[in-house]
């Protein structure tokens, strides 16, 4: 693999390092821009282009108080989930991700005749390495957090037959980052874990874009109450970045907290999310 040019997200993530960590001083649009090395105007139009709002409604979405209204709307959203049997009409991913676990011959033999092809591809997040079997996605990881991503993958399937090379699950499931998500046909995932960590990754896939949860109450909804630090270590392995939306979890107390692929891009993601669930809504 070799080390990506610098890419709009590169400097839509300085800029949000930038802003998150003088927030009290309120920067100028000026300010940022100059720690972005681009002009006034062309940071606010990029910035505008990747997010579809400006840098200051931007901020709104990854402020503290954000995450915490959200969570209080987010309370009354999972009561109707869980008593709708997590099969709500809002949400999304239900309506196009299944998981399918590896069999138990599978898991044991380390994907002993399994297929699987990988391919490296942009998003609006970085470059993100693609794994996919005939079953489904296995792997997604962003590299410039994870540049050994074929290692971790020969890892997990030491058995496995492994070559680079992309096909139609792979570029099917990186259309959730460009097109409509009721356009997009059934994306499936092929994953390697334990009962308690496909529990975990399948409730988090209902949490609907734009919405936030914590692991508290990803730990009910598995009918956990008391593994929330277990159910955070199973987030903390997930192997499918963005399809399964860990970010989507933070703190009780409205911070976002510790993420995979790094803190400032789970700022990112969140609030890229919110920004197009409001636009969306206009």
């Amino acid at each position: 693999m070799t080390t990506p040019e610098p890419t709009a997200y590169s400097r839509i993530a300085q800029a949000i390092d930038y802003i998150q960590e003088h927030y009290q001083q309120q920067p100028s649009l000026e300010e940022i821009a100059e720690q972005v090395h681009l002009s006034p105007f062309h940071f606010q139009r990029l910035f505008t282009e990747w997010a579809g709002v400006s840098p200051k409604k931007f901020l709104q979405y990854i402020s503290l108080g954000h995450a915490k209204s959200v969570l209080q709307q987010n309370a009354s959203l999972m009561d109707a989930v869980e008593a709708a049997g997590l099969s709500g009409s809002g949400r999304l991913h239900d309506l196009f991700i299944n998981i399918e676990g590896m069999t138990p011959g599978e898991f044991k033999n380390g994907g002993q005749n399994l297929a699987i092809q990988y391919t490296v591809e942009n998003t609006p997040f970085g470059e993100v390495f693609v794994a996919s079997t005939p079953q489904g996605i296995c792997q997604m990881t962003f590299i410039d957090t994870e540049p050994n991503s074929l290692e971790r993958l020969k890892k997990s399937f030491p058995n496995a037959n492994i070559a680079e090379g992309k096909n139609t699950t792979q570029e099917n499931a990186l259309k959730i980052f460009t097109e409509d998500w009721s356009n997009i046909a059934q994306v499936k995932l092929h994953l390697k874990g334990t009962d308690f960590q496909l529990k975990v990754w399948e409730s988090l896939l209902h949490i609907p874009m734009g919405q936030l949860c914590t692991y508290g109450t990803i730990a009910q909804q598995i009918q956990k109450p008391s593994a929330a630090r277990a159910v955070g270590t199973a987030i903390g392995s997930n192997p499918i970045a963005y399809l399964i939306p860990c970010h989507r979890v933070i703190q009780q107390s409205g911070k976002l907290g510790g993420y995979m692929w790094g803190e400032t891009r789970k700022s990112a993601i969140i609030g890229w999310e919110a920004s197009k669930r409001e636009l969306s809504h206009l």
